[in-house]
């Protein structure tokens, strides 16, 4: 029983362990992995993060809703999606992105899943829900820090959707300010293009405006580098190589357009018509983009040089991303201080807990002859306190000198093996302590006990062998002996559990 025990909190300690490291551990050994990135061409002195504007860069958060799996709004399973879906990605931004300390957040797109097809109810709800997320309703996000937005294809469809539902870009934009905009970090201007009107029918409104701003954006200063920020990638050829940091296979370009020339309705890159004069208009020196659910680097030859452009995996586990990806991009130098991994071992408990032997490990073959072999060579390795309690068993006399005193003397005793079945000698020193009570007891029949262990009368007098029965004990006893442990392990590990779960889930 000691070794079912023994077995029962080492089990409690894994699941302990298992749920610190899953909820808490994996989280803080992300964060141990990264660091602000700095140029090696920079001077000396500006080679440091806190010389430069540091920006969290977050895609395709994509929250779930009733569009997403094709459940019920009230259904238990997407309320439950729903909710581990939202935490995991309020862990990784509070527990990862946040302890870096941005100056700047920019979200490349993709905010909700079904963003164009949702009730003003709906969208609400699921705005609130991105908001508790990424802890903009909370103190820990400084209200200083801008938060930048760019439109995606989830957020507010194609063109071909915009000419039948207009309202869906008046509603993100009432919410999430402009599609179109510029911004400055440290020395370097960012450009924000609504990519899903790009490509659009030539007569949209949606698309014309899109590409004004575009070409009438002012070059500003020429010594300022541009970044080109874009949900949907530009183009590149088929089966491009995405770089070591991609884990699922490339996706080719695939494109649908609506019936009678009315624009998109999805597409995986920009045209590479339309990428090139991006390029062309813009020059450039970085392009960063969301839409693919992972990473992808590439370089696009142009005639003023390469442009690399990086596309951003998704911060959500739900949208095929097991490891949610953020991005740690350093811009400067800054301006002047004015401006701006249970399944498994659920399993392995239940098989632990089912097959191990009642007596322990001891009763299983060779384990005895190990554990013999082991304390043999502990006995060798501690020789000496061996010795020192061979001095201390065995029998003493006292001897008196001339002058009175009294010692203590070891007498030579010959140690012989009792044969005597009615009396033992058991002590220390010259107690010696003899059993006589024994000899007044009465035998027991040993006839009677073989009997009685091999069979068993039953009530109509008919005799039912021992050993079934003993077996069904056995399995009952060793089946309330799992159940047992599996409530102690969970009465230690459930609370822990929901402790954890709720310890991020709710607002500070």
């Amino acid at each position: 029983m000691q070794s079912v025990t023994r077995l029962t909190l080492l089990l409690c300690a894994a699941w302990a362990a298992a749920l610190l490291y899953g909820e808490m551990g994996a989280y803080w050994a992300a964060r141990l992995s990264c660091s602000w990135p700095s140029s090696s061409s920079s001077p000396p002195s500006s080679l440091s993060p806190n010389n430069h504007v540091k920006i969290a860069v977050v895609a395709d958060p994509q929250l779930m809703d009733s569009t997403s799996l094709g459940l019920p709004p009230s259904s238990i399973a997407l309320q439950a999606a729903e909710f581990y879906t939202d935490l995991n990605m309020r862990r990784s931004f509070q527990s990862v992105v946040l302890p870096f300390k941005p100056d700047v957040l920019l979200f490349l797109g993709d905010h909700f899943d079904g963003g164009p097809y949702m009730s003003n109810e709906e969208w609400h709800e699921s705005l609130s829900r991105f908001k508790h997320i990424f802890s903009m309703n909370e103190h820990i996000t400084n209200p200083n820090i801008p938060i930048y937005y760019l439109s995606g294809n989830h957020d507010i469809g194609y063109s071909a959707f915009h000419k039948i539902h207009p309202e869906v870009i008046s509603r993100y934009e009432k919410e999430f300010g402009s599609r179109n905009y510029q911004f400055s970090a440290g020395k370097v201007d960012f450009v924000v293009v609504d990519a899903q009107t790009l490509d659009g029918a030539k007569e949209s409104k949606e698309r014309s405006s899109s590409w004004e701003f575009i070409k009438a954006l002012s070059p500003g200063n020429k010594t300022n580098p541009k970044v080109l920020l874009t949900h949907i990638p530009l183009y590149r050829p088929d089966n491009s190589p995405c770089g070591p940091h991609r884990s699922s296979p490339v996706i080719n370009q695939r494109v649908s357009n609506a019936a009678m020339d009315q624009g998109i309705t999805y597409q995986n890159y920009l045209s590479k018509e339309t990428s090139d004069l991006l390029l062309h208009l813009l020059k450039p020196v970085l392009v960063l983009s969301g839409h693919d659910h992972d990473q992808c680097t590439v370089v696009h030859p142009t005639p003023f040089g390469p442009v690399t452009e990086h596309t951003l995996g998704t911060i959500s586990w739900q949208q095929g991303n097991l490891y949610p990806s953020f991005m740690l991009l350093s811009s400067g130098p800054k301006l002047p201080a004015n401006s701006t991994d249970i399944e498994h071992e659920f399993v392995v408990t239940l098989l632990l807990l089912i097959l191990w032997p009642t007596n322990g490990l001891r009763s299983l073959p060779y384990v005895n002859s190990f554990v013999s072999f082991m304390r043999s060579v502990a006995a060798e390795l501690f020789s000496r306190t061996k010795e020192k309690d061979d001095e201390e068993d065995g029998e003493y006399e006292m001897v008196w000198d001339a002058e009175g005193s009294m010692h203590l003397v070891k007498k030579a005793v010959a140690r012989t093996p009792s044969t005597s079945s009615d009396s033992r000698t058991t002590g220390r020193g010259n107690v010696v302590a003899r059993p006589t009570a024994r000899k007044n007891q009465p035998e027991p029949d040993s006839s009677v006990l073989v009997e009685m262990s091999s069979e068993m009368i039953s009530e109509d007098g008919g005799k039912v062998p021992r050993s079934s029965k003993l077996k069904i004990r056995r399995v009952l006893q060793r089946l309330f002996r799992v159940i047992q442990s599996i409530v102690v392990i969970a009465a230690l590990n459930v609370p822990l559990y929901m402790m954890l779960l709720f310890k991020d889930w709710i607002d500070r």
